[in-house]
């Protein structure tokens, strides 16, 4: 028999299909663990009168099936809202085993309606539509049950107003012929996840580049080997083995107890309650493939390069300034230095999104204009830099 919470979810998956859209937000507790645990899932739908329904989900308080709720979130024609929803997105997708389509992040957004990049919910709650939250209960331990009243205000405000500031977002974007920009930039939140792969994690160990090919197929057994302990434990990789130990012991490769133990950072703990694991894992890498080192070259360094990086970041903030948009959202300074290292060098221009889709037309296509002498920065009347030919 479905529980109440069940009929709930199928009732804010009905919604959500009859309004096309439904605003989300999440709380959850990462420290200490492996990786985050959904504590609370707040929904916000439209209702028949013109109102809004909001319903706080509880996955540890109560057992209920999420799938009406993940098939909206996977379905492209359902508008799914959030406010900085990186994290939210990939702790949903991995948390009810579903993608996450139709993305609108009033965050993200508001980048390219005139309002400041990276902007809290609060203040842009008080910026768009002069609302102010109460906002509490912050800083709280939302593992823990029973949640206190104060606590589950909290977590409804989140969602109170969302479905409405993403409406005040989207026709400021339209007034600004900027909606297929900011949908453009929400598209890639539907692809971020916590996922744990070793492939992806190898390339970020520290100083991994400097091992020879034997030596990092043993930090990649390591790096396996820790993963699996952590998940096993449900605590962070870096309890079970710090990130510099795990590279010194694929440098040094130790086969024996005596050795491992005058490794730093390999302390009395981690040799009783892991130290044949350990070794068995080293053991392991040693007849694992060797993995070179394959990474793209950095790019050539030139003397003058930090002045020609301020003068194109001048110009980038010149356009951001113009078309009130968020600098962040156009370029980067390693954007721009791989840009000038392609210009100065004359070689294939970097994969880099300042020069691609709309942000190469308000900004790309100036840089080199730029570059080439064809294009000059003053200072105008106003005090302001201008850009002209």
């Amino acid at each position: 028999m479905p529980s109440s919470t069940d009929t709930v979810v199928s009732e804010l998956a009905a919604a959500a299909r009859e309004h096309g859209r439904l605003g989300i937000d999440t709380e959850f507790v990462g420290e200490g663990r492996y990786r985050p645990l959904l504590c609370l899932a707040q929904v916000a739908v439209d209702t028949p009168s013109g109102g809004i329904r909001i319903e706080l989900l509880d996955p540890i308080a109560d057992e209920f099936d999420p799938a009406p709720l993940a098939e909206v979130l996977a379905d492209p024609k359902i508008e799914i809202v959030f406010h900085a929803g990186r994290q939210d997105v990939a702790l949903l997708k991995r948390s009810w085993s579903t993608e996450v389509r139709g993305v609108f992040d009033t965050q993200l957004a508001a980048g390219f309606a005139g309002l400041r990049s990276q902007m809290g919910y609060d203040a842009l709650l008080r910026e768009v539509l002069k609302v102010k939250l109460e906002k509490s209960a912050s800083f709280t331990r939302w593992e823990q049950r029973p949640l206190s009243e104060e606590q589950k205000r909290y977590a409804a405000e989140d969602v109170q107003h969302i479905l409405q500031l993403s409406v005040a977002i989207q026709n400021r974007l339209v007034d600004l012929g900027r909606l297929d920009w900011a949908l453009e930039e929400c598209r890639a939140l539907e692809e971020v996840n916590d996922s744990r792969e070793p492939e992806l994690l190898f390339p970020r160990l520290p100083r991994v580049d400097g091992l020879d090919p034997a030596q990092r197929a043993v930090a990649f057994r390591l790096l396996e080997w820790r993963e699996h302990e952590a998940a096993q434990a449900d605590r962070p990789p870096s309890t079970v083995l710090q990130d510099q130990t795990l590279v010194e012991l694929a440098k040094r490769r130790p086969r024996d107890r005596e050795r491992l133990q005058q490794i730093r950072g390999v302390n009395e703990a981690t040799l009783h309650r892991r130290g044949d694991r350990l070794l068995k894992a080293i053991a392991e890498g040693r007849d694992y493939e060797p993995i070179p080192v394959e990474r793209e070259r950095p790019a050539r360094q030139d003397p003058v390069d930090p002045e020609l990086v301020a003068l194109t970041e001048t110009l980038v903030r010149t356009r951001a300034n113009q078309e009130e948009l968020a600098y962040e959202l156009l370029a980067n300074r390693s954007d721009l230095q791989r840009v000038i290292a392609a210009w100065r060098d004359g070689t294939d221009l970097p994969d880099v999104r300042t020069l691609q889709g709309w942000r190469g037309d308000v900004v790309g296509k100036d840089i080199f204009a730029l570059l080439n002498g064809e294009l000059a920065l003053r200072v105008g009347p106003d005090r302001r830099v201008v850009a002209e030919r």
